[in-house]
């Protein structure tokens, strides 16, 4: 008897290390002996919640704000982050990212999970921003993708013109909050395993292997008739 695995993923949609560790578990998932025993869960973590709607100036100018670098510092930043997403099948454009507010983005995600496509709604997001240079908090932009995503239109629409799934954000955050979460990505594996960062695939598949052992433990079964002989300690009883 089996029972599935929960791995829950604190993440942003403006966080280009999401975007590397999402590749590196899928393809650690994709090695795992019982991979079609676990379930992904998306969780909300917004990196900068006081951010507008969307963030004027490029990505550049903002890092050599923020860490108090020189301009071609915080290009060579950039351009180092890039060689190392192209190793793990991204192609970034982080030069040209429209960043911005991403609670908007959260929701939604929310709302994919209720429609059984968060991944592909996540997956859309992410590439927006790292690669597409799309404006990752203007609602047409946000609606264009969803429904690209699998999401209808009208719905999404909907949850975008109200407050819907704002709750299910901010409880992700509380829980990050408890976990002690203070950077993403971040794996939990069924409330017990915790892994800061986008760690490589083959840690992120003995983290996998490490929970479901612990999880499945073997039982010993004894016939009615006792225990049977055994070899023990070097030697055996003749």
């Amino acid at each position: 008897m089996t029972t599935h695995m929960q791995v829950e993923i604190w993440s942003d949609v403006v966080c280009p290390w999401c975007a590397i560790g999402k590749r590196r578990f899928e393809a650690a998932l994709a090695e795992f002996e019982h991979r079609d025993e676990v379930t992904v869960r998306w969780r909300s973590f917004e990196l900068d919640p006081t951010a507008p709607q969307e963030r004027e100036g490029t990505l550049v100018e903002h890092l050599a704000e923020k860490y108090g670098t020189a301009p071609d510092q915080a290009q060579t930043m950039i351009r180092q982050m890039s060689d190392t997403a192209a190793a793990d099948g991204w192609e970034f454009d982080l030069e040209h990212a429209r960043g911005g507010n991403t609670v908007d983005a959260h929701r939604l995600i929310h709302l994919g999970a209720e429609h059984g496509v968060q991944d592909a709604v996540k997956e859309r997001l992410l590439r927006a921003y790292v690669a597409e240079r799309e404006p990752i908090g203007d609602h047409a932009t946000l609606t264009r993708l969803a429904v690209e995503a699998g999401l209808d239109e009208a719905e999404v629409r909907d949850v975008l013109a109200g407050d819907r799934f704002l709750s299910a954000v901010r409880a992700d955050q509380r829980q990050a909050q408890a976990y002690g979460i203070s950077g993403v990505p971040f794996f939990v594996v069924d409330a017990k395993y915790g892994v800061s960062g986008a760690q490589p695939a083959d840690a992120l598949l003995h983290v996998l292997e490490t929970a479901w052992a612990d999880a499945h433990p073997i039982q010993v079964l004894t016939p009615a008739g006792g225990a049977g002989e055994t070899c023990a300690d070097g030697s055996c009883a003749v």
